[in-house]
């Protein structure tokens, strides 16, 4: 990924007022925005993932929203690709490139790169996964630590998914996945990144607030429609909190109520884990809001 010293960087939590800052700040840069959120990219799912207003993104051109069906995966390695055609794009025009978003997954490949790794085995990540359902994700992730601490240390213990890839590398290469971890960050990347800085306190009650909106602006309506498409709402997408819990409601195993507060829950789980990733970044400029 060429970052230049046209690349600029606005992150934080989910909630934290990122996209209204945004606008202001891409002005002053004379820049286009580029997001930097992996459910954005989801057509048809605009309720649960809080994407920029229609007017935001008239006042300034956005890219890598709205970029496949909610059916369809879309891996790190393709944002990459899209992001660097966006890029591309934005400097033809003479333009700047606020990268806005709080993806971790995507935030480490845009600094890192992209390490060239094997391809997933099916075998090998069934038998992993059916480990995880027997003894439990945590312990699979103490095994993933005894393998690879570095690895380890990276990778929320609850987050199975990275943690069965990282064990999966491990066993078809014979050689750590923290070995694929760039050396030498993009200097760049550090230099230019904001963060917004909201207080715990405050930023859990926008979250409660957020999705109590989210259920009364339509999340119910927009995921019977996505359901209705061809692909419906593939699993990728349903990472998005409040849609898996809407559709646990729509099918009957929960209630309203306990969807809000799953999904209250589970962002909340989602902006303490960005915040972690954020606060290993000792020069990045934290902006209050």
């Amino acid at each position: 990924m060429p970052l230049g010293d046209d690349c600029w960087f606005l992150s934080g939590p989910t909630a934290s007022g990122k996209s209204s800052l945004a606008i202001p700040l891409a002005r002053r840069l004379g820049a286009e925005i580029v997001s930097v959120d992996s459910m954005a990219v989801y057509r048809g799912l605009d309720v649960g993932t809080a994407k920029p207003t229609r007017e935001q993104r008239r006042a300034i051109p956005h890219h890598l929203i709205d970029v496949v069906a909610a059916g369809e995966a879309y891996s790190v390695a393709r944002w990459l690709a899209d992001a660097a055609d966006a890029m591309a794009a934005c400097r033809s025009r003479g333009r700047a490139i606020l990268f806005v978003g709080g993806t971790p997954l995507y935030l480490r490949a845009l600094r890192d790169g992209l390490a060239p790794l094997p391809p997933a085995d099916p075998g090998i990540r069934a038998a992993l996964a059916a480990e995880g359902e027997r003894v439990g994700g945590q312990s699979l992730h103490a095994r993933l630590a005894r393998i690879d601490p570095v690895a380890a240390a990276r990778i929320h213990p609850h987050d199975s998914k990275r943690t069965i890839r990282a064990l999966e590398v491990a066993e078809m290469t014979g050689r750590p996945l923290s070995d694929a971890f760039a050396p030498d960050p993009d200097p760049v990347f550090e230099r230019r990144l904001m963060i917004v800085d909201t207080p715990r306190t405050a930023l859990y009650r926008r979250i409660d607030l957020r999705v109590q909106r989210m259920f009364s602006d339509g999340i119910i309506d927009e995921t019977r429609a996505a359901l209705a498409t061809p692909g419906g709402i593939g699993p990728t997408a349903r990472q998005a909190a409040g849609y898996a819990e809407t559709i646990d409601m729509l099918e009957g195993r929960i209630d309203l109520a306990e969807a809000v507060r799953r999904t209250q829950q589970r962002t909340r789980q989602l902006a303490k884990r960005q915040l972690t990733w954020l606060r290993s970044f000792p020069a990045a400029t934290w902006i209050a809001a």
